[in-house]
C-alpha cells in the first residue's frame, strides 16, 4: 500500500492495513469460535438488522447477573425496544445544539493545551489527542478536571487489558482481560455513582443533571443506567475522538501531498476527517450474535453464533470503495461506517467531528510542518477492536 502505514506496528488481525484484502466476506474463526465479516454489504446488512443480529453480546462472555448490572443503560448493548427508550432519553439531553455551542470552547481548550508544549518534538496524544476529548466530556458531565488523571488511568487500564475476545471456554488470558477490565469499570462506576448521588441532591447545569430529569412517556433513567451512560461517554467517547486526531496525522504524515493540498483548502478538512474515519478507522470491530439462522453472503450461520463485524475492513471493501488504499480527502461519495450505521450509529458523531474539525485547523494554523517523529516510533492499541495510537511522537520543525 501507499505510505509508511503498513510498516508500523498495527495490530496484526488488521491485515487489510498492510494491502492484503479478505479472501472472503464471511469466514469462520475456530480459534476464537467466531465468525468473521469483513465485506461493506454484508456488514450494512448485520447492522441494519437488529431482530436478527443482536447487541446483547455481554452475556456470551461475561456472567448474566454481571452483565445486568454493568450494561443497564449502555446503547451498545441494548436492543429494541429497549434501545428505543433509552436513545430517546438519553437524546433528550445530548443534543445537536447542545454539541454545536461547545466549538468556541473546543477552540479556546485547543489553544490552551497546545500553548503548554515547548520545544520541536512532543507527544501529540499525550498533550493534545487525548486531553482535550476528555476535560469536553469532563466539563459536559459536571466532573471536576483534577479528576482527569485518575479517569485516565481508569480507561488505560481497561485498554490496556483489552485483549481478542473468544467464544471457547479455558482462555484464562481473556478471563484475565475481563475481569481487569470490569475491575477499572467497577471503580469508575462507583466514582460516578458518587457525582449521580450528588446531582440528585443539588442539580447543576451539566448532562448529569440533566439526565436525571430527562422524561419520556412518563419514564425516567435509573441511576445505575445513568453512571453506565456516563462511562460510555468517558470510555468511548474519548477514546474514538483520541484516535481520530491521532489518525489523522498519521494519514497526512503518509500522505505528504494530501498534507500540502488540506493546508492550501481548508474546505478539504470536514473531508479529510471522514476519510481519516474509513481509512484508518477508530472502532474496528464491534460484535453481534444471531437469534436465528442465517444466510450472510452466501454462508449459512446458525442461531446463537457471535460475529465479528469488521468497519475498518468494510470501509475498505473495493466493491464500494474506488481504489480502497488510496487516501483522497475528497473521496466522493464516501459512504464510510466508522461511526457505525444503523440505530447504534455512534450518539457522539458529531462531537467527535466537531473537535476534530476545530483541533485540525488549529494544528494547520500553529504548525507549518508537522510530522511524525523518525527517530521515535508511534505506540499502537494492543485490542483488535481499535485502530489508533497510545503514543504519537511529532516534530514540528
Amino acid at each position: 500500500m501507499n505510505g509508511p502505514i503498513g510498516k508500523w506496528d498495527i495490530h496484526p488481525m488488521h491485515f487489510w492495513l498492510r494491502g492484503t484484502r479478505p479472501e472472503q466476506p464471511v469466514r469462520y474463526d475456530e480459534a476464537i469460535g467466531m465468525w468473521h465479516v469483513y465485506g461493506y454489504p454484508e456488514v450494512l446488512e448485520i447492522l441494519g438488522d437488529p431482530g436478527t443480529f443482536s447487541s446483547a453480546v455481554a452475556t456470551r462472555f461475561v456472567p448474566p447477573e454481571q452483565a445486568a448490572v454493568a450494561f443497564d443503560g449502555n446503547l451498545t448493548q441494548a436492543d429494541p425496544p429497549d434501545h428505543q427508550k433509552l436513545r430517546k432519553l438519553v437524546g433528550r439531553t445530548f443534543t445537536l445544539k447542545m454539541v454545536g455551542e461547545l466549538e468556541s470552547r473546543i477552540a479556546a481548550l485547543t489553544h490552551e493545551l497546545l500553548d503548554g508544549i515547548h520545544g520541536k518534538r512532543f507527544d501529540l496524544a499525550e498533550s493534545l489527542a487525548y486531553p482535550l476529548p476528555v476535560i469536553v466530556i469532563c466539563d459536559m458531565l459536571g466532573l471536576p478536571r483534577s479528576d482527569r488523571e485518575q479517569l485516565k488511568e481508569w480507561t488505560d487500564q481497561s485498554l490496556l487489558a483489552s485483549t481478542q475476545l473468544s467464544t471457547l471456554a479455558g482462555d484464562t488470558a481473556l478471563e484475565e482481560s475481563l475481569d481487569t477490565q470490569a475491575e477499572a469499570a467497577m471503580e469508575l462506576g462507583f466514582y460516578l455513582l458518587e457525582q449521580v448521588t450528588d446531582r440528585r441532591r443539588r442539580p447543576r447545569e451539566d448532562l448529569f443533571s440533566k439526565l436525571i430529569e430527562a422524561e419520556v412517556d412518563g419514564e425516567r433513567l435509573t441511576d445505575r443506567q445513568i453512571v453506565n451512560f456516563g462511562n460510555l461517554l468517558i470510555s468511548a467517547g474519548h477514546i474514538t475522538t483520541t484516535m481520530l486526531l491521532g489518525n489523522t496525522v498519521l494519514c497526512l504524515d503518509a500522505f505528504p501531498d494530501v498534507d500540502e493540498r488540506v493546508r492550501k483548502d481548508r474546505s478539504l478538512v470536514p473531508g479529510l476527517l471522514e476519510e481519516s474515519l474509513r481509512y484508518l478507522s477508530p472502532l474496528a470491530a464491534g460484535y453481534r450474535v444471531t437469534t436465528r439462522d442465517v444466510e450472510i453472503a452466501g454462508v449459512r450461520v446458525p442461531e446463537g453464533e457471535v460475529l465479528e463485524v469488521w468497519f475498518s475492513a468494510a470501509n475498505r471493501d473495493p466493491r464500494v470503495f474506488e481504489d480502497p488504499d488510496v487516501f483522497d480527502p475528497a473521496r466522493s461519495p464516501n459512504p464510510q461506517i466508522g461511526f457505525g450505521r444503523g440505530i447504534h450509529f455512534c450518539l457522539g458523531a458529531p462531537l467527535a467531528r466537531l473537535e476534530g474539525r476545530v483541533a485540525m485547523n488549529i494544528l494547520f494554523d500553529r504548525f507549518p510542518a508537522l510530522r511524525v517523529d523518525p527517530d521515535d516510533r508511534p505506540a499502537f492499541l494492543t485490542s483488535p477492536e481499535f485502530t489508533g495510537v497510545w503514543r504519537l511522537p511529532v516534530r514540528v520543525d
